[in-house]
């Protein structure tokens, strides 16, 4: 039997090394801020997740949909994200999830400068963090789940 050398190897988990990504997650274990010399292992969406989600996000945003009203966009982005986020609460999540509301945001502002025949992103005149709110768009922060590392009985 021959392993595939892509999908199998063997992985360094002593004091933070390079972990591994399955079903999604990147697992690594990483130091204790607050005990020094103690790690424990943590789980965050991996790259290629992140990049699936980055171009279903660009999908639906695409500048040769702009005759569609940003609510509709909305609309089809928001199960997405709820998916998304669902899937991958669990974990050690919260920065991923900023960095995903954080793209949300900017391509729903090229979307509707775009749609509005406007230059550039507009991100302090008019589309702040109060007019995403408005639109109802899902957002990923604060839906982290922090898990316990130890087992029940």
């Amino acid at each position: 039997m021959r392993l595939h050398p892509e999908k199998t190897g063997i992985v360094r988990l002593t004091r933070g090394g390079q972990g591994f990504d399955f079903l999604g997650f990147h697992h690594r274990k990483m130091e204790s801020w607050k005990w020094r010399g103690r790690y424990y292992l943590q789980r965050w969406p991996s790259v290629k997740a992140m990049r699936v989600l980055r171009d279903k996000v660009r999908a639906a945003t695409a500048r040769s949909r702009t005759e569609r009203p940003v609510s509709a966009v909305v609309a089809d982005l928001n199960p997405v994200l709820r998916g998304w986020a669902a899937y991958f609460r669990n974990g050690n999540s919260g920065r991923k999830f900023n960095v995903v509301d954080g793209y949300v945001h900017e391509r729903l502002a090229i979307f509707a400068s775009a749609k509005h025949r406007l230059a550039g992103r507009n991100w302090t005149t008019r589309f702040t963090y109060g007019w995403i709110t408005r639109l109802g768009v899902y957002r990923l922060t604060g839906n982290v789940h922090r898990a316990t590392a130890h087992a029940s009985r």
